[in-house]
């Protein structure tokens, strides 16, 4: 198992999921920065909106699951605090960061869908990243597995994979490297859009559609009732990023 603390400084625990994070939200706005300067944005309003989003996301992030997953802080509602132990649901982020989003583009008259567009593969590339600080957690992991199936994985992942006496099938892998396809997808798109917004309402069809998926071989899904909550919402985000694009794309026709 990896240790999940990378170094110590005096009490001081450094642990690989806070520097994963960080290296995350560092590529997405070295990206971003790139994007908008190629694309005759003005790169300092984008610098200034992610900043603003990065805790947004986080804050957003951390309610979503603590909301979801309320019995396992009721009686320790401090502990909800304790981000660097995992639980920062994706969709949640994603809801504040729209919401800050919004309110920047507003005050400023920015471009709603290019601002959009250029923050949308940053966004799933740190995704991406950010999946990895899971894997160290031993954490959005699937079900037991075969030592068989797991052996047909790179050795590290295998050893990481190995919870208490069995080995897990790693979710948070096929998630990341779905990210990434995405990722690559709305990078060679960008050049090739046909109306603004199109990057990023194909990052919601996307990512949601491989959530979809994903969540369905998870064990640890936030719940409602008999339904897990990430499928419901990818579903919801799917069918509403299709017939937003479907839209622009016949208003611009």
């Amino acid at each position: 198992m990896i240790n999940p603390v990378a170094f110590e400084i005096g009490y001081l625990q450094v642990r690989w999921y806070g520097i994963i994070l960080a290296a995350a939200f560092l590529t997405g706005t070295i990206l971003a920065y790139r994007r908008a300067h190629r694309s005759g944005a003005d790169p300092e309003h984008i610098i200034n909106l992610i900043t603003l989003i990065i805790p947004a996301a986080i804050i957003g992030a951390r309610l979503y699951y603590v909301i979801f997953s309320w019995s396992d802080y009721r009686d320790d509602p401090l502990s909800a605090l304790a981000i660097w132990h995992g639980g920062l649901a994706i969709h949640g982020g994603i809801i504040g960061g729209v919401l800050v989003g919004l309110w920047y583009t507003r005050r400023h008259r920015l471009p709603l869908w290019n601002t959009a567009d250029i923050l949308a593969p940053s966004l799933i590339i740190g995704q991406a990243i950010g999946r990895w600080g899971n894997f160290i957690n031993q954490e959005a992991h699937g079900g037991p597995v075969s030592e068989s199936f797991i052996n047909m994985f790179p050795g590290f992942i295998k050893n990481q994979m190995f919870i208490d006496g069995q080995y897990y099938q790693p979710t948070f892998l096929y998630e990341s490297v779905w990210d990434f396809a995405v990722f690559l997808f709305l990078t060679y798109y960008w050049g090739r859009r046909k109306v603004p917004g199109e990057v990023a309402l194909l990052y919601l069809i996307l990512y949601s559609t491989g959530r979809l998926v994903v969540e369905g071989l998870r064990t640890d899904s936030l719940m409602l009732g008999p339904v897990r909550v990430a499928q419901l919402v990818s579903l919801a985000l799917i069918i509403a990023g299709s017939l937003l694009f479907h839209i622009r794309r016949k208003r611009k026709a």
